[in-house]
């Protein structure tokens, strides 16, 4: 395998990890300024980190990776709108835009649309 696509793999992973966890704070003030509530919150929250958990099976078994890759790219693009609702600072766009590129290019070598 692509040791580009498994680093993707990791620092999406990572991300979701650090984000979700050890800021979760921040995440309770972003989703409340979303309007969203606390059970949507945690359903996202739970979302991704088993995806994050599956992008990292996905190194030893790479059928796991597609359909998890697509799902984050979903939620990212998600946050995107959430983002784009509230008229956020552009520098606040950076991070989910950034890991919904990293899911799709993670996407498109597991479908075989590209080779890295």
């Amino acid at each position: 395998m692509n040791t580009g696509v498994v680093v993707a793999q990791l620092v999406i992973a990572f991300s979701i990890v650090i984000v979700w966890v050890f800021r979760f704070d921040n995440i309770v003030k972003e989703f409340k300024q979303y309007g969203l509530p606390d059970l949507v919150r945690n359903l996202v929250g739970a979302a991704k980190i088993a995806l994050a958990t599956l992008l990292v099976a996905g190194i030893w078994f790479p059928a796991l990776v597609l359909v998890p890759a697509l799902l984050m790219a979903f939620l990212m693009l998600c946050a995107q709108v959430a983002h784009i609702k509230v008229r956020n600072p552009w520098h606040k766009y950076v991070p989910s835009l950034l890991l919904l590129l990293l899911s799709l290019f993670v996407a498109a070598f597991h479908a075989g649309l590209i080779t890295a």
